[in-house]
């Protein structure tokens, strides 16, 4: 499978930190793919950058052992560095035109939006080979991994949906995020959704690999 194949049949995207306190990164990140996670975002602030490449050495081999894909945040230049197939910026963050300079054409760019404004922009930023890859939707609700960020509801999720269709020739993937688990996953899915962005849903599962199961799961029975 591409690269570009990989991405648009991705449904399961998890971000994680580099579990310092549980010193278990290599393992937990393995065990998340075991259970059907496609793409696995490394995402801490607390990391240094030659930290972070000594993190993403390891995601790296688990991915390509499991033939998934891995994702840096935020740090072009350490995606660059560590060959991340997929980067991920946010609404602040480097601009998607200046990220296309420091990056190979073959590397997937997502993008963060919170408003109706910004899905339009991020679907309309599509087209053309130097567009964006992916988007994400979100934080559907309130989640401690970005304090401050006020929910923005499943509203926003089927405006996302209806925004794609109405693009005409447009199939650019998109995620929801921000507190899903399974305890909601069937509401987000009922508002259009079909990918999902997860933190604390592996992160503080005794069984990753169960617990990536168990969404996928339920993706595929709502």
């Amino acid at each position: 499978m591409t690269q570009p194949d990989a991405l648009a049949s991705a449904r399961l995207y998890l971000c994680t930190d580099a579990r310092k306190e549980q010193g278990d990164f290599e393992d937990f990140v393995d065990a998340a793919f075991e259970g059907g996670v496609d793409i696995i975002q490394l995402r801490d602030k607390t990391l240094e950058a030659a930290e972070e490449l000594e993190m993403l050495a390891v995601l790296r081999s688990v991915a390509q052992r499991h033939g998934r894909l891995w994702a840096v945040n935020d740090r072009a230049d350490v995606a660059s560095i560590s060959g991340a197939p997929v980067f991920h910026i946010g609404q602040k963050d480097l601009p998607l035109t200046a990220a296309r300079t420091l990056l190979p054409n073959v590397t997937g760019i997502g993008l963060s939006t919170h408003t109706t404004e910004q899905i339009d922009a991020a679907v309309a930023t599509s087209q053309g080979p130097l567009g964006l890859d992916y988007f994400c939707v979100g934080p559907v609700w309130a989640t401690p991994t970005k304090p401050g960020r006020a929910a923005v509801g499943l509203d926003l999720v089927t405006y996302a949906a209806e925004a794609v269709k109405r693009s005409d020739g447009v199939t650019l993937p998109w995620f929801a995020i921000g507190g899903i688990d399974l305890s909601n996953v069937e509401q987000v899915v009922k508002a259009g959704a079909s990918r999902i962005v997860v933190v604390r849903a592996i992160t503080a599962a005794t069984d990753p690999t169960a617990a990536a199961k168990s969404l996928l799961e339920a993706l595929d029975t709502v």
